[in-house]
C-alpha cells in the first residue's frame, strides 16, 4: 500500500488480510453490500431526522442526540471500514516516540484497483460528497430562519462528513504537494486555452480583414 503523510514511506494497508482472487468478480458488482448500505444510511438518516424532527418529536435535546449518534456512527464507520472496503482507501492519525503527531493517508497500489468496483467506488464518492454539502447548505438555512440553536448541530455535521471527504480525497490524490500541483497545472492548463483561444481569435479577425482587402 502506499502511505502518504510527512515522509512519503510505503506501508502496508490490508496487511494481506484480503484475497487478491477476489479481483476476479466483475467491476461493476456490488461485493460489500453491507457496507454499502452503511456508509449511505448513517449519515442519510442523520439528514432526515434534521429535516422532519419537528414531525418526529416535539424534544429538541431527543433530535440533537439522534443526529449527534448518527453522525458519529457514520464518522466511525466511514473512516475504518467503508472506505477500506469499497474504494481501498484509509487514512489515521499516529504518534511517534517523541510526541509528534503525524496523519498518514493510504491507498492500494496501482496492481491491487482490480479489487474495487466501479458500482461501490461510485456509491462511496457520491455519498461522502453529496452528503456535506447538504450540511453546508443547513447552515445557511439555519442563519436564515433564524433557526440558532440547531446551528451547532449542522456546524458537527460539516465538520465530521467534511473531515472524512477531506481525508480520503488526500489519499486519492496524494499529499499536499500533489494537491497544489494539481491546482497549479489545472490553473496553468486553463490560462493556456484562453490565451491559446484569443490568438486564434486575433488570427480569424486578421485573415477576415484581408480577405476584405
Amino acid at each position: 500500500m502506499m502511505r502518504l503523510d510527512d515522509n512519503d514511506d510505503d506501508v502496508s494497508l490490508f496487511d494481506a488480510e484480503e484475497d487478491t482472487g477476489r479481483g476476479k468478480s466483475k467491476k461493476t458488482k456490488i461485493k460489500h453490500p453491507v457496507a454499502s448500505f452503511f456508509h449511505l444510511f448513517f449519515r442519510m438518516s442523520a439528514i432526515l431526522v434534521y429535516l422532519l424532527c419537528e414531525l418526529l418529536s416535539s424534544s429538541f435535546i431527543a433530535c440533537m442526540v439522534t443526529i449527534i449518534l448518527f453522525l458519529s456512527a457514520d464518522f466511525w464507520t466511514v473512516k475504518n471500514i467503508t472506505g477500506r472496503l469499497m474504494v481501498g482507501l484509509r487514512w489515521w492519525n499516529q504518534v511517534d516516540d517523541d510526541g509528534k503527531s503525524h496523519w498518514v493517508f493510504e491507498s492500494r497500489k496501482g496492481n491491487s484497483k482490480q479489487l474495487v468496483s466501479d458500482s461501490e467506488s461510485r456509491i462511496f464518492w457520491l455519498g461522502l460528497v453529496v452528503c456535506p454539502i447538504i450540511w453546508v447548505f443547513f447552515i445557511f438555512s439555519t442563519l436564515f430562519s433564524f433557526k440558532i440553536k440547531w446551528l451547532a448541530v449542522v456546524i458537527m455535521g460539516v465538520v465530521l462528513q467534511g473531515a472524512n471527504l477531506y481525508g480520503y480525497v488526500r489519499c486519492k490524490v496524494g499529499s499536499r504537494t500533489n494537491l497544489k500541483n494539481m491546482a497549479t497545472n489545472y490553473f496553468g492548463r486553463q490560462f493556456l486555452k484562453q490565451r491559446n483561444y484569443k490568438e486564434e481569435r486575433r488570427l480569424l479577425r486578421s485573415e477576415h480583414m484581408f480577405a476584405l482587402f
